[in-house]
């Protein structure tokens, strides 16, 4: 399969609490909206869609990166099942507990952002799933957010 221009636009958006405590669970919701006029398929993979299993996001603590520590997934080509379809106009989102794979132990401002890329957009559901050779990225941007972790 060739390249073929990625299709419509989805827009991102991260959003977390402006507060934690030390030790308290660190909930950060992941949002997709389609902005076009036709569902889009999105493969789930490296995303918060399939929980914490890859290096995902972009974590500094007062201009420090913050290097992830959680499981990384190696696998063959996606089932149709790893896809999570988003109508025209709909929003689909996830939330990750980020503080289960980067450390937030210490206090200070923490920055944390998606890395702006999904693996695969489909528009055409019944061609999915896709090879791994057939994938078609899309950059999205998504902007970064902040929390302060305080001590208790």
């Amino acid at each position: 399969m060739g390249q073929k221009e990625t299709p419509g636009s989805l827009a991102c958006s991260l959003s977390v609490a402006p507060r934690f405590k030390v030790g308290e669970p660190v909930m950060v919701r992941f949002q997709l909206t389609n902005s076009t006029a036709q569902a889009l398929h999105v493969l789930g993979w490296h995303t918060p869609f399939e929980g914490l299993l890859n290096n995902f996001l972009l974590v500094t603590r007062d201009g420090v990166d913050i290097p992830y520590q959680g499981p990384m997934m190696k696998r063959g080509d996606p089932m149709a099942e790893d896809y999570v379809s988003i109508a025209p106009g709909a929003s689909a989102d996830a939330q990750v507990e980020a503080s289960l794979a980067y450390d937030f132990s210490k206090p200070g401002r923490y920055r944390i952002a998606f890395r702006n890329e999904l693996l695969d957009v489909a528009t055409a559901k019944a061609e999915l799933p896709h090879t791994r050779d057939g994938f078609k990225p899309m950059t999205v941007q998504c902007p970064a957010v902040e929390t302060t972790i305080v001590t208790p």
